[in-house]
């Protein structure tokens, strides 16, 4: 087979790795076709690296030659990747998305500094302004998705639990990225080969990666996991010019695209600007709490009196949270969902958008035990629903369902659009005790009159709840 064909048969591949990772990408938007998805997509990227390896030729029209070293590498990441996955609990999932988008970045970042030095070698008259600006470009920004994903990671883990903030940080992160994006554009410019530069480009963006995540709420997670995983399909998309690889490239401009687009939704979420959540400290913008805080006394109930309370409404809606995927209930929570069910009683669930530690957490949570997707309502189309609900029962979630995130100017949740779940005729709340949430402040709600908590292990309340509805 000649060069030409074989290069038509490579563009093919590369096509039907591109539509795959479409049509995969749509399936994923609902469960019923997620799985099928995911392994369309899968397919199609196996494709494209199979294809790559046997079928591209370089510039100069010669073909991979060094099979083995890839070949050992693949099989070390995907023995790596496979068991990372398998062993991984629920509630460990947004680190793992963490630090391998982390790693995705890493790769983009790598990819340009080895191109920049392969054309400074071999490039009779320099770097092209276009070539060095792709170079340049997947630099800067796989570097800060790589760096920011690591403080990501240690911030879900729990290893990083205080928010380090200088005292002029915006000014700082602001200076620093000027810096960065200066001498990026310098060496574009000018045309200037210089490694040194280059590295110190490489250590500019790395350090803003990190001084751009440490500051940031644990609250506000989800939003820096979308921003960083568009931030590494963008780098990814460089990438892709360089190697003139068409696959990598549709790869990288969907990540690119949908993160942003599911960044923009999240930001809509917390009720913040995109700028706002670029060149602002966000997730730490107040201390916590009126002046007062919060005032009265819980009354608690129990596991018999709540599943007495249950069984006999008409309606229940079920708000989860993180406290749900650490406890491992959501098994247990599908089958006294079906117990009320064949009761009569109409069950839905109430998702917020940045319920958990990732965008879309508690969707995945909830699909693992094969809940109907009719039942999971956003908060646009269940907040109308609450006032003519008969029990609310929110299973470790805190911040999505404060009441003071719609007055209290001090609140760090201010202006957050939350479940509307106090305006419900009973509210049950589920929580080992009285800790706060993840966003560090007192939950309003828990002194309401219409209020009780139910405290304990979120799975054995829920196993206890089952035995007592199924006594009656």
């Amino acid at each position: 087979m000649d060069s030409i064909n074989v290069l038509y048969v490579l563009y093919v591949c590369y096509l039907i790795a591109s539509v795959l990772f479409v049509v995969g990408l749509k399936m994923l938007s609902h469960p019923d076709s997620a799985r099928k998805g995911n392994l369309l997509a899968a397919f199609g990227m196996g494709l494209a690296i199979l294809g790559t390896i046997v079928l591209h030729h370089n510039k100069e029209g010669q073909p991979i030659t060094n099979h083995v070293w890839i070949l050992v590498a693949m099989a070390i990441g995907s023995v790596i990747g496979w068991l990372s996955a398998k062993k991984v609990a629920m509630t460990a999932m947004p680190q793992m998305v963490s630090i391998f988008n982390g790693m995705g970045g890493a790769c983009a970042a790598v990819i340009s500094l080895i191109e920049f030095g392969h054309y400074s070698e071999h490039a009779a008259n320099g770097i092209s302004i276009g070539t060095y600006l792709t170079i340049i470009a997947g630099l800067i920004i796989g570097s800060v998705s790589f760096s920011g994903s690591v403080i990501a990671f240690l911030k879900l883990q729990g290893i990083m639990n205080k928010n380090f903030r200088l005292p002029a940080q915006n000014i700082f992160n602001s200076v620093l990225m000027l810096a960065t994006l200066g001498l990026g554009t310098y060496l574009v410019t000018s045309g200037l080969v210089s490694m040194p530069l280059v590295l110190t480009v490489f250590a500019l963006s790395l350090i803003y990666g990190v001084m751009f995540v440490v500051p940031i709420g644990g609250a506000d997670m989800p939003v820096v996991i979308s921003l960083l995983n568009s931030f590494t399909g963008v780098a990814a998309a460089f990438g892709g010019f360089l190697y003139d690889n068409q696959a990598m490239l549709t790869g990288g401009i969907l990540v690119g695209s949908a993160g942003t687009l599911l960044t923009i939704v999240m930001c809509n979420a917390m009720n913040r600007s995109l700028t706002n959540v670029l060149f602002s400290a966000f997730g730490d913008s107040g201390s916590g709490g009126g002046a007062s805080g919060p005032q009265g006394s819980v009354r608690e109930m129990s596991a018999t009196d709540v599943a007495v309370m249950m069984n006999y409404s008409s309606s229940v809606v079920i708000v989860p949270g993180y406290g749900l995927a650490v406890a491992q209930g959501q098994h247990i929570v599908q089958k006294m969902a079906s117990v009320l069910e064949e009761r009569g009683v109409d069950v839905k669930y109430a998702i917020h958008p940045v319920a958990g530690r990732m965008p879309g957490h508690m969707n995945v949570l909830l699909a693992e035990s094969n809940v109907p997707y009719e039942q999971l309502k956003d908060m646009e189309e269940i907040n109308p629903e609450f006032p003519n609900v008969d029990v609310v029962l929110v299973i470790g979630a805190n911040d999505v369902v404060n009441p003071a995130a719609r007055y209290d100017t001090n609140s760090p949740i201010y202006g957050m659009p939350i479940l509307d779940a106090d305006k419900a005729k009973n509210v049950i709340v589920m929580k080992r005790g009285m800790n706060a949430g993840y966003a560090g402040i007192e939950n309003e709600l828990f002194f309401y009159p219409n209020c009780y908590m139910l405290f304990g292990d979120a799975k054995k309340s829920l196993e206890k709840l089952v035995e007592e509805l199924q006594a009656l």
